[in-house]
């Protein structure tokens, strides 16, 4: 008997092929197969929002092949990706393949293992429908708010732009932010700090000022300040009341998708697509000696924090032996998910504990090595017992003012031993403090008034972004990578750094939705859409209402829009440069084109000169001093050369760094990938280290 799974990637089709023997073809779909026509609309809207599917062009390949294998065998086996997307895939290629959709021909698989590829195979179903319309809800959703509302914004802002119902209200979010930074006017305050000693040690500790009285004294002025400094030159400075205590503290529960981005742009510095793309490997599998392709983590998209029993136990046996009895919970460590988590799949976890990331390392990539090690850490950390502290908080008396310091050491380590989670902002540190005794008088080492700003709300990073539109129900752990990418490429916000800032375009066209289309950019509005979405799947409402209920106001707004914009047509300003056309004196400005940013003359057409624009990376040229400039090869991949090139022949594909060689002053270059290392620009000098090396660590990071 001959059978045919289909699965949606050649990677994931060899590692299933190894685990079914040879009864079984394996074959991948490439995605999806069908979808809505590019040229047109393709959904009816005034019957039933009946879409129009049609095969894809560059697909046709596939199809004809995938067709050709199904007339060879016996029975089809559906095996897409185990959520919404893979769902409606697996319904397509039913009708391609004319497949009864009422036949249990829909295999699923939580992890790409043997155990995992045979639990699924035995447990085929009919495709769930519900699923695979709420994504026919999505879909048609996206269309409808694409198509309409981006001819709108070509007519009235500038051609090529596009808007949709997650994206824009992506776009408001960032924008806001940036206004509330621009109408951010900060407050004057001021601290007091003591650095103290104590008669049983040498060693200083910092006591910051509290108030007067026993009441929090907040301190507005110089002036207010000052006069509290005078009062406490003549004031004896004692140990008051001492408080101690034990802190515990829980580890953080396993990744969701949400999370393994924030993390993985916190502490790897990956931008949310790059995270995406080794998961999906590390997914699908990856060819290990001995084992051959297995999976080593389990499905990547899921907003789930279930664990299953047999992978805790794994755990359990792992940190036992490793690290003993005492670094296990006292009962099994069972996480709640988020009152919206989709339930069907377990949190990101290592398909086999037992591989550690050492074990597998040299059969991984850079990034898959890093991003599995962060998920097997997280994993093994949070089956771990909680991290204990010996805790102590200290009231100092001076006079009528109070100070306080506090500091902790460590009473058992626990699971940070292992893995400790990254934060957004960084958190105040506290020390350890010297013996102190109640009573015991303190010496003065310097007392010191600072002067303090409020600060306004941070920029987003793509890192809090993500958990912001978690919070607020927008759009699915699927869809934050694709959206980010999206709001990039259209300019719509620019990276500084880690930071995600709005340009004038991004700007001006959301003015332009909130006034015309305030619904599709309205957070509220799209997490309730999502939760309508999430009904759809889950069979308790018709996917047609939902989008009966949003084509209504929408088109009314379109309408509206249309007829009270007839005659306007919104100009987005050029950001002028102080670099001048060599050719007409004139400051040039920055313009966008289907490449990217580049210079231009405003005297256009008159002058037509045109320029790239340079990013100037650290240091100078080892062969002639020039500036070192960011490049990029045809392929797209980032370069570094001389600014006087081909005068002068420098080029590196390795990164330049803020610091100068420690042999010959020349820049160094940081080589990334396997046997990453700081080495010296000069190719006459023999200067390197390791990337981890402290010297240097500052301007590495």
């Amino acid at each position: 008997m001959r059978n045919l799974v289909i699965v949606e990637s050649p990677a994931k089709a060899k590692t299933i092929k190894k685990y079914l023997g040879r009864n079984y073809e394996v074959m991948a779909s490439m995605g999806h197969v069908r979808d809505l026509p590019k040229s047109s609309l393709g959904v009816d809207v005034d019957n039933g929002f009946t879409p129009k599917y049609l095969n894809i062009k560059r697909q046709s390949d596939t199809i004809k092949a995938l067709r050709e294998a199904a007339k060879k065998c016996d029975r089809i086996y559906l095996a897409t990706d185990p959520d919404r997307e893979g769902e409606a895939i697996s319904w397509h290629l039913a009708h391609i393949l004319k497949l009864d959709v009422d036949e249990e021909n829909r295999v699923t698989f939580n992890e790409i293992t043997k155990s995992g590829v045979q639990e699924g195979m035995a447990h085929p179903r009919q495709i769930d429908m519900d699923l695979v319309n709420a994504q026919q809800a999505r879909r048609i959703l996206d269309r409808i708010v694409g198509y309409k509302l981006s001819p709108f914004l070509w007519k009235k802002v500038r051609p090529g732009l596009s808007a949709g119902r997650v994206q824009s209200v992506t776009v408001r979010m960032i924008v806001d932010r940036e206004e509330e930074i621009r109408a951010f006017v900060p407050e004057e305050y001021w601290s007091i700090e003591a650095k103290l000693i104590g008669k049983a040690s040498r060693k200083s500790f910092l006591a910051k000022f509290y108030g007067r009285d026993g009441q929090k004294l907040e301190l507005k002025t110089k002036e207010e300040t000052d006069a509290v400094l005078e009062d406490l030159k003549s004031a004896a400075f004692t140990v008051g009341k001492i408080k101690k205590g034990i802190r515990k503290k829980s580890p953080a529960p396993p990744f969701t998708t949400s999370t393994l981005q924030q993390e993985a742009s916190r502490k790897l510095n990956f931008q949310s697509r790059r995270t995406m793309k080794a998961a999906q490997e590390l997914y699908e599998g990856v060819e290990l000696p001995q084992l051959g392709a297995v999976g080593l983590i389990t499905y990547m998209r899921t907003d789930s924090l279930r664990i299953s029993d047999e992978a805790r136990a794994a755990a359990a046996s792992f940190i036992s032996g490793q690290y003993g009895e005492r670094y296990l919970p006292a009962s099994p460590r069972i996480f709640k998910s988020r009152g919206n988590a989709q339930d069907a799949h377990e949190a990101i976890r290592p398909t086999m504990p037992e591989l550690s990331p050492d074990k597998v390392k040299e059969s991984l990539t850079t990034d898959q090595y890093k991003l599995y090690k962060l998920i097997w850490e997280r994993f093994i950390a949070s089956q771990m017992a909680n991290a204990e502290y010996n805790t102590v908080a200290v009231d100092v008396n001076a006079g009528a003012y109070l100070f306080k310091a506090s500091g902790f050491t460590v009473r058992f380590d626990g699971f940070t031993i292992l893995y400790v989670e990254g934060k957004d902002e960084e958190e105040e540190k506290e020390g350890v403090l010297p013996p102190l005794e109640e009573g015991d008088p303190l010496k003065v080492s310097s007392l010191d008034g600072n002067q303090h700003f409020t600060q306004p709300p941070a920029r987003f990073t793509e890192a809090s972004l993500i958990k912001v539109l978690e919070e607020n129900g927008i759009g699915r752990p699927s869809t934050y990578s694709p959206t980010i990418t999206t709001i990039l490429d259209r300019h719509y916000i620019e990276r500084e750094g880690k930071q995600l800032v709005p340009t004038t375009l991004g700007e001006i066209t959301t003015s332009l939705m909130k006034e015309h289309f305030s619904t599709v950019v309205d957070a509220a509005f799209t997490a309730h859409m999502e939760s309508d979405l999430d009904l759809v799947g889950e069979g308790k409402k018709p996917w047609v209402r939902t989008l009966e209920e949003f084509y209504g106001d929408f088109a009314k707004s379109l309408d509206k829009a249309e007829e009270e914009m007839k005659d306007v047509r919104m100009k987005v300003p050029d950001e002028e440069t102080d670099i001048v056309c060599e050719k007409c004196g004139r400051n040039m400005v920055i313009k966008l084109g289907r490449y990217g940013k580049f210079l231009a003359c405003p005297g256009f057409p008159e002058c037509r000169n045109t320029k790239r624009i340079a990013v100037e990376a650290p240091g100078a040229c080892p062969l002639c001093g020039g500036k070192i400039l960011e490049k990029k090869s045809k392929k797209g991949k980032k370069f570094f050369g001389c600014e006087h090139n081909p005068t002068c022949g420098f080029m590196t594909w390795d990164t330049p760094i803020a610091e100068n060689c420690p042999q010959c002053g020349k820049t160094l270059l940081k080589k990334l990938g396997r046997g990453a290392h700081i080495h010296c620009s000069n190719p006459e000098c023999t200067y390197q280290r390791p990337v981890d090396s402290k010297k240097g660590a500052e301007e590495e990071a």
